[in-house]
């Protein structure tokens, strides 16, 4: 039985994991037409809303299964103009920047999810990005999966897009074990992807194709590959069937030691599934028990998960004497909303620092002390695949005046989350609230950056350390890599190392959007999983 606590779930981007997505095709409930409105139908009247409990759960088709523990669903016989009702009405209430909403007649050709898609702002960052980039559906079931067990159809190989339209350039970045990836294919991190299916990767126009092979929606589908294994010249033909695999949240801890002291490093993939809990707890107490003097923690794939997870590392980090009497993140709604919490119906409280377990797991229960590593300054990797809870980790310590040390690149910026919220199967995000820390700063929407970034036109909340660019050449861990390479180097001098590729740091965002048309970015189910993975969401 799962946990009957209310957690905050904060979810991010690069290294992927297929949920299915949001397409009309593979939604669970199809998108029937609009019908014609009766008498028993609402009717729109510009700049007046009903509430949204008028309109909640009256579905086209209603579902007559239960969800995925075992509660009856509460859809009733409606219409897809009564679901699109609730959209207008349920954004009017909840959305952070509803005074920047469009008012759109629900009644016109829209099927529900074309019509959400508008139901956003649009307004710029001061960098010109769009304010909101996280704004996205995904069918509930398998949201509510992918939520319970960090499962989710694929090879166990997460690839990460350093060029999404031609030349294009995709890599295999992480590899989880036992997992079709690693079974008798031998797939390690750094591989390039060349072929799929016979289409060319690099120049190919069949972004269909590559993303039906890099992303399969379900279990069971084989696609081939080809591929060149890292410092090979060579390429080999693979297939690979995908199956439900789980992600390893913890993926590799070390112990290296250095003339100054031990370093530990922890790379930590997502916050977002149950078994993070208790996979970080036992990282961190493999580095009190090794007594440490710093800390190299890499998020650089990691675009987030459960706040309280967050949290609880954040305070492994700090310890007790720099947490006492503080507090980690404070929600912040929509002016309509200053003290109260609109979808719990509480009193608006800021999350602790959490200092023990809270049982997201029925096998590391709640109120199990935390070990702590009493640090005042941590190394933290980052790309920008770092996105909300690992950003909330960030700002959370720089609350408290811990030394946040950046290596690698800016961050996504999303110091903004939500309420995943069901409504007749498919389950919308929609940004509700922003998250400040101690001291009230939660302003990053252009990310955080490396300090030395600036001197190149970098844009973003700039903090001590290093630009270093991602290395495929060596494994997570390895002191070689780059950016470990990099973090060691500014912990013994604090001058950051001179050869690196700083054009790197745009890589994430200029690439694809040079030529939008053949990005693999371009098709909606893809964008919507990495929207999810970038996310900030609250879990009722």
């Amino acid at each position: 039985m799962r946990h009957p606590l209310k957690f905050i779930l904060l979810l991010s981007v690069t290294s992927l994991i297929a949920c299915g997505g949001s397409n009309e095709s593979s939604s669970p409930n199809p998108l029937p037409t609009p019908p014609t409105t009766g008498s028993s139908e609402p009717s729109w009247s510009q700049g007046t809303y009903a509430a949204s409990s008028t309109f909640k759960n009256q579905c086209a088709i209603p579902r007559t299964n239960s969800d995925i523990d075992g509660n009856p669903y509460p859809d009733e016989q409606g219409s897809t103009l009564k679901e699109k009702f609730w959209l207008r009405s349920w954004s009017d209430e909840l959305y952070l920047w509803y005074n920047e909403l469009p008012d759109i007649n629900p009644d016109n050709n829209d099927n529900r999810l074309e019509y959400f898609d508008k139901l956003r702002t649009s307004a710029t960052t001061t960098n010109g990005t769009q304010k909101d980039q996280f704004h996205f559906t995904i069918p509930t079931d398998e949201y509510e999966e992918r939520v319970a067990t960090g499962s989710s159809a694929g090879y166990g190989a997460n690839f990460v897009i350093l060029a999404g339209s031609p030349p294009r350039d995709v890599r295999v970045s992480i590899v989880q074990p036992n997992s079709p990836a690693s079974i008798n294919n031998n797939l390690l991190r750094g591989t390039e992807i060349l072929e799929i299916d016979g289409e060319d990767v690099i120049n190919g126009s069949n972004t269909n194709t590559l993303n039906a092979g890099l992303f399969p929606s379900g279990p069971g589908e084989t696609h081939t590959f080809l591929v060149r294994d890292a410092g090979s010249e060579t390429t080999r033909s693979i297939s690979l069937t995908s199956d439900v695999v789980a992600e390893q949240p913890v993926n590799t801890t070390a112990i290296i030691e250095t003339p100054t002291g031990k370093v530990g490093y922890i790379a930590f993939t997502t916050f977002g599934t149950s078994t993070a809990e208790e996979q970080i707890a036992n990282a961190f107490t493999q580095m009190s028990n090794a007594n440490i003097s710093d800390l190299v923690l890499d998020l650089r794939y990691n675009g987030g998960g459960f706040l309280a997870i967050a949290s609880q590392l954040s305070y492994m980090i700090a310890g007790e004497n720099q947490t006492q009497g503080t507090f980690f993140e404070e929600l912040q709604f929509n002016d309509k909303h200053p003290v109260t919490n609109p979808v719990t119906n509480t009193t608006l409280e800021p999350t602790p620092f959490y200092t023990t377990s809270l049982g997201f797991n029925e096998n590391f229960p709640g109120g199990q002390p935390l070990d702590t590593v009493d640090l005042p300054r941590v190394f933290i990797i980052s790309t920008g695949g770092t996105c909300s809870a690992s950003e909330a980790v960030i700002n959370g310590l720089r609350g408290i005046d811990v030394e946040v040390v950046l290596i690698g690149s800016r961050t996504c910026g999303k110091p903004y989350g939500f309420y995943g919220t069901d409504n007749c199967g498919e389950t919308y995000f929609t940004i509700q609230f922003r998250g400040v820390n101690y001291k009230n700063f939660g302003d990053y929407s252009d990310g955080f950056a490396p300090e030395n970034s600036a001197t190149i036109g970098g844009v973003g909340e700039f903090i001590p350390g290093c630009v270093a660019s991602d290395d495929f050449t060596n494994q997570l861990g390895n002191a070689n890599e780059n950016m470990l390479r990099t973090a060691l180097s500014y912990r013994e001098n604090g001058v950051c190392p001179t050869n690196q590729n700083k054009n790197l740091l745009y890589a994430d965002k200029s690439k694809y959007e040079n030529n939008p048309s053949q990005s693999l970015y371009s098709e909606k189910r893809i964008a919507n999983m990495f929207k999810l993975k970038n996310s900030r969401i609250i879990k009722k």
